[in-house]
């Protein structure tokens, strides 16, 4: 596996912290591949020993200097990543949150039905690190920076078995835009990113997911589906100096299929 070529390195310079890669499928594995594409320099994060067989030899391809395990569920983990970019590197320019977690019970039965701790916990893996991330971003973006978030269509209609996820990233969306406003004097820009439905590992846990795809393949306006390389060019476009009045939110990225009735 080898990295796209790019003549012009746009990103050159920039450092910044990736989380969420599970595998060569993952969201923000495709964002890894374009941030290093155009010169920035990467930290990557692992959720546990089990995961870091997959991810240590994508973080050897995008030559990441930081590579460090992180459950956000495990208390200090975030805490000692951003520890460690702060040691080694002294600032930061970008952070992509790509994690996203709900118990199978909450996430396959009804939301009138969810119990309260798989809520819970829908909503701290799901949004509540997102803010604490920004939290420990902001400090070491002294001059500026971009924050990004995944999200889902889901947010904002009923999309059939998505369910508490849905309720999750609508509260996340909703971060987005009190973030931007509230880190935006300081230079920090934050972005939802809506990619149309990806076969991830994380949607596998969706029922009917192969349905889903389908749907969107012969639905959206481009009749095809996104790739990971598609949110990836895009996410890093928008940490460049260019987007630097793009702020607070939620992009499509699917399409058009969210333009569609």
């Amino acid at each position: 596996m080898t990295l796209p070529t790019v003549k012009a390195k746009l990103l050159e310079g920039k450092r910044g912290l990736i989380v969420g890669i599970a595998n060569d499928q993952s969201i923000a594995w495709g964002c890894a591949k374009a941030f290093r594409a155009f010169g920035a320099e990467l930290a990557v994060t692992y959720l546990n020993d089990k995961a870091r067989k997959y991810v240590e030899p994508l973080a050897e391809i995008v030559e990441a200097p930081i590579v460090m395990p992180l459950d956000v569920r495990t208390p200090g983990q975030m805490e000692a990543v951003f520890e460690r970019i702060e040691k080694d590197w002294g600032r930061l320019d970008f952070v992509v949150h790509s994690i996203a977690f709900s118990p199978k019970e909450a996430l396959q039965g009804r939301v009138t039905d969810v119990g309260r701790e798989g809520f819970l916990a829908t909503m701290d893996v799901s949004c509540w690190t997102f803010l604490r991330m920004a939290h420990l971003a902001e400090p070491l973006m002294r001059t500026g920076g971009t924050l990004f978030t995944m999200t889902y269509y889901g947010s904002q209609r009923v999309v059939k078995n998505y369910n508490i996820m849905g309720v999750a990233k609508a509260a996340l969306e909703c971060s987005v835009r009190y973030l931007a406003a509230e880190l935006g004097p300081k230079g920090i820009r934050v972005h939802a990113i809506s990619p149309g439905p990806l076969a991830t590992r994380a949607a596998s846990g969706i029922p009917e997911f192969d349905a889903l795809l389908e749907k969107a393949r012969g639905k959206a306006p481009a009749r095809k589906l996104v790739s990971i390389d598609d949110v990836g060019a895009a996410v890093a476009f928008l940490a460049h100096d260019a987007a630097r009045l793009m702020t607070g939110e939620t992009l499509y990225i699917d399409g058009g299929y969210n333009i569609v009735d």
